[in-house]
């Protein structure tokens, strides 16, 4: 048994030893960057619809009334039916601990495609008159993401390319093949800057109604690289 343990030790130690002598690979390992800053012409809102009271069956009644009451303002938008969602009605049972009673609540979510920037502020007012109270999420996005994407990423390789012939010029050697590609993205939607007073205006507060100002979102790719050295 003791010969059978050393027999092994010994092997792997060949192994190891071979391994550390294997002459390493020259290259050169660096990051690159692509950004691509575009005007996005879509937005993606989300919005509900919320009720309470103390009886399950009205709760849910008045609910439905104020959802349809907002989906035929936004058939009067002339928006396309395949850009409007709606979310199963959610009714739950909710303790009032300043009122110290229980009543009902009621909640749906609307999310719209909207691909005509131009009626943004006409649609977030006309879904804040019509019965909407909570303004979700708001999304800015590009129909050409995918472009931009895939050219986000030339670009982060064209850098990485170049920082790696920086590095190399000055030792009088190019860099040769690529032997290792990392992507390292994370996906980032930018949300604008006043979506609290939009929320606001849901609650009825009395914000100012805003005007549409939504700049430039920016798609980032970043890439790590490893390039042979001739």
């Amino acid at each position: 048994m003791k010969k059978s343990i050393l027999i092994l030790i010994t092997f792997f130690t060949i192994i190891m030893n071979a391994q550390e002598c294997k002459p390493q690979i020259p290259q050169v390992t660096v990051s690159g960057e692509g950004k691509i800053r575009v005007t996005p012409d879509q937005a993606l809102i989300t919005v509900s619809i919320e009720t309470k009271g103390t009886k399950a069956a009205d709760v849910k009644k008045e609910n439905d009334i104020a959802v349809e009451k907002v989906l035929q303002f936004v058939k009067r938008m002339k928006l396309p039916k395949e850009d409007v969602l709606t979310q199963r009605v959610n009714l739950y049972p909710n303790y009032d601990y300043e009122k110290k009673k229980h009543n009902y609540l009621a909640n749906q979510t609307i999310v719209i495609l909207l691909k005509d920037l131009s009626k943004y502020d006409e649609l977030s007012e006309g879904l804040i008159d019509n019965g909407v109270n909570r303004i979700d999420n708001v999304e800015f996005k590009s129909s050409k993401l995918e472009q931009l994407q895939s050219d986000a990423r030339k670009a982060a390789m064209k850098d990485a390319k170049q920082k790696a012939e920086d590095y190399v010029s000055v030792l009088n050697q190019k860099i040769g093949k690529a032997l290792l590609i990392n992507d390292n993205s994370q996906a980032y939607y930018p949300q604008p800057m006043y979506k609290g007073a939009m929320l606001a205006m849901a609650d009825g507060v009395g914000a100012p109604r805003e005007t549409l100002a939504i700049g430039e979102i920016e798609i980032i790719t970043n890439v790590t690289v490893s390039f042979l050295l001739d």
